[in-house]
């Protein structure tokens, strides 16, 4: 298993734009990570594909996954359509820049929709997407995120109900918290269908410890982002899980915490490392 560094890990540096793709790769390099994940809502192909070649060649850094942005759960064909448009280009870019996998989502719920409102529409674009994914040589991974592809029996329906062998699993071991699920219980449900994974921690806060940005479960227990190995997610367990189980790919290291960005990842990094020193 390999350790990347996700782009958001310090996603506040591409919003206030005093990085760029190039610089965030230069910075990950300095935390001895293996490669990086780049992601489609930060990314300008008319200015980012040559520096982010160079960076790339120059710290001996891989490109772990180019992760789409998609939501798919969208009323309106056309919108739908510039989704899946999403999808397609960041295939490109992976295949650019030497990725074998894209993230994708399902789809955001906005308003009163339902799943079963959805449910085609994700479908069907996941199996379009799929299709082109495979014509490139590329697997399409759906993250565990949100209400429409959060829990585990959802994202195993969705990936049988597509069908395709290029329509694989990002497991991120922080999101299922926030869906009431346990990831030890879920990555031994989802090991046969893992191809990425995201390392991801969260930890429980009581109302005193209120500060920062803050995440909200279904049963409505609130958690605030940790460095990887210092909250709730019991790391060695999910590790342990992929390493029995032949995982040989990619740990993306996706930290979504309140402190400095820079220091956390680092930190992250280094983390993750003496984890896998110990398995």
């Amino acid at each position: 298993m390999k350790i990347a560094l996700s782009a958001w890990s310090c996603h506040q540096s591409f919003y206030d734009k005093t990085w760029t793709n190039a610089d965030f790769i230069d910075y990950a390099a300095s935390t001895g990570a293996d490669g990086v994940e780049l992601l489609s809502m930060f990314w300008n192909s008319d200015t980012d594909i040559e520096p982010v070649q160079e960076a790339l060649r120059r710290n001996g850094l891989e490109l772990a996954c180019f992760g789409a942005s998609n939501n798919l759960a969208q009323i309106d064909e056309e919108k739908r359509k510039e989704q899946v448009q999403d999808i397609y280009s960041s295939v490109d870019m992976a295949v650019l820049l030497g990725a074998k996998v894209v993230r994708v989502f399902s789809g955001d719920k906005s308003g009163d929709m339902t799943f079963e409102q959805a449910k085609d529409w994700i479908l069907d674009g996941l199996r379009e997407a799929a299709a082109y994914a495979g014509t490139k040589g590329v697997t399409l991974c759906l993250e565990n995120h949100g209400l429409f592809a959060g829990k585990v029996e959802q994202v195993s329906k969705i990936i049988a109900e597509v069908g395709s062998p290029y329509l694989r699993q990002t497991f991120d071991t922080g999101n299922f918290l926030l869906v009431d699920e346990q990831p030890n219980g879920a990555i031994v449900e989802l090991i046969d269908l893992v191809s990425h994974v995201h390392l991801k921690d969260f930890k429980k806060i009581t109302d005193s410890e209120h500060k920062g940005r803050t995440y909200t479960s279904l049963s409505g227990d609130v958690y605030a982002g940790q460095v990887p190995g210092e909250g709730d997610v019991d790391l060695p367990f999910v590790l342990s899980s992929l390493k029995r189980a032949g995982y040989t790919g990619w740990l993306s290291v996706e930290y979504e915490g309140n402190e400095d960005q820079k220091q956390a990842s680092a930190r992250s990094i280094s983390n993750l490392a003496k984890l896998l020193e110990q398995l």
